[in-house]
């Protein structure tokens, strides 16, 4: 499919007819896992769900990077807010997110210095213009804002700032999706990959994984018909028994990805273990510092002793992300738990699946 305007991939009749060959080609009971946050939010924004066959289900993954990030680090993140002469910057995503008894949206309106960038370069600026203070950059993101995060420290690191650190809590995809597929209970016949993901890491660092599990895998884009597109070539695949990766993201999705970014990315981070919400520690799914960077480190340069700390009372996130459950099973969900009183982080995030269900299931 060659399109070349983005106005096709949203055209209705080129929708109308992939449909048409969705509902043609499955006849089997079919489950795909839409990785990413933002495949989520589209499928719902345009209606996906309603125009499938009722043989193809969808379940929403450990894609949204707010979602995932442990409890204990959303707390380390409220600790740092707390600390004198501090500041905090990070995306907005994370400022409602609940950590303990707080939030950093709470500890702003207490008088803590929490402020919202659009790139981590923007906290070296915030940096230089207050040599006196400490700022903090709270990294969460998958591979596709890794890069960016890097390359500021790498600026730090050429400029000679010593008021700029890091707390980095980023994470992998593929050991994600090797865990998932081992966990008991979890019911996945095809992936829906991310494209912006992809876009850093290439599709070669996910043949091993599809070749191990033979299941049907598809990089996809965001606009409606990208991921008719990617669904079609996923059942087309499952009917005929076959599970191969398959780029539905040619126009920016490449085999190798991009080899700047992801050398920028390695040449700042290692691999470590992450516990990633809802599903525990995994390792080698985890961005730490290394020690050719570590003095950015704010883990190390603060000295946190960061706890394990409880999940909220009742909050389903960790099996919402894990596909073994759906928002609507949460007891919380719409009745305790809204986007104006979030519980969890899946309720928080503009990527999150209960908040996705919230504003768009009937």
């Amino acid at each position: 499919m060659a399109l070349k305007h983005v106005e096709e991939y949203r055209d209705s009749e080129i929708a109308k007819k992939l449909i048409e060959r969705i509902h043609e080609t499955s006849t089997k009971d079919f489950k795909v896992m839409e990785v990413c946050g933002t495949h989520t939010m589209s499928i719902f924004k345009n209606g996906i769900r309603d125009v499938l066959p009722d043989t193809v289900s969808l379940i929403s993954g450990p894609g949204c990077p707010v979602c995932v990030t442990a409890q204990k680090d959303i707390c380390a993140f409220i600790d740092i807010a707390r600390m004198e002469n501090t500041i905090v910057t990070l995306f907005g995503d994370l400022m409602k997110v609940p950590g303990g008894d707080s939030t950093l949206m709470l500890e702003r309106a207490n008088g803590a210095d929490v402020r919202i960038v659009y790139s981590a370069l923007d906290s070296i600026k915030i940096a230089q213009e207050n040599p006196d203070k400490k700022v903090v950059f709270l990294g969460v993101g998958f591979e596709t804002t890794a890069p960016t995060i890097a390359a500021s420290i790498q600026a730090a690191s050429k400029m000679g700032l010593k008021n700029f650190f890091v707390y980095t809590a980023h994470k992998l995809v593929p050991p994600a999706l090797e865990v998932l597929m081992n966990t008991e209970g979890v019911k996945i016949d095809g992936f829906l990959l991310p494209g912006h993901v992809l876009l850093i890491s290439g599709t070669d660092e996910y043949v091993p994984f599809v070749e191990k599990y033979k299941i049907p895998t598809v990089v996809g884009g965001f606009e409606p018909v990208d991921i008719l597109h990617a669904m079609l070539m996923m059942i087309q695949q499952f009917e005929e028994g076959k599970g191969t990766l398959e780029n539905a993201y040619q126009r920016a999705v490449s085999a190798e990805g991009n080899v700047i970014a992801k050398n920028a990315m390695y040449d700042v981070f290692e691999t470590s273990t992450a516990i990633w919400r809802g599903i525990g520690p995994i390792p080698e799914s985890g961005l730490s510092i290394n020690d050719k960077y570590k003095e950015f480190d704010a883990s190390i340069a603060l000295g946190l002793d960061v706890k394990e700390v409880d999940e909220p009372k009742g909050c389903a996130c960790g099996a919402i992300l894990t596909g073994l459950m759906s928002p609507p099973d949460c007891k919380l969900f719409k009745k305790v738990c809204t986007p104006i009183n979030p519980i969890g982080p899946c309720m928080v995030s503009n990527e999150g699946t209960c908040a996705a269900f919230y504003k768009y299931h009937v």
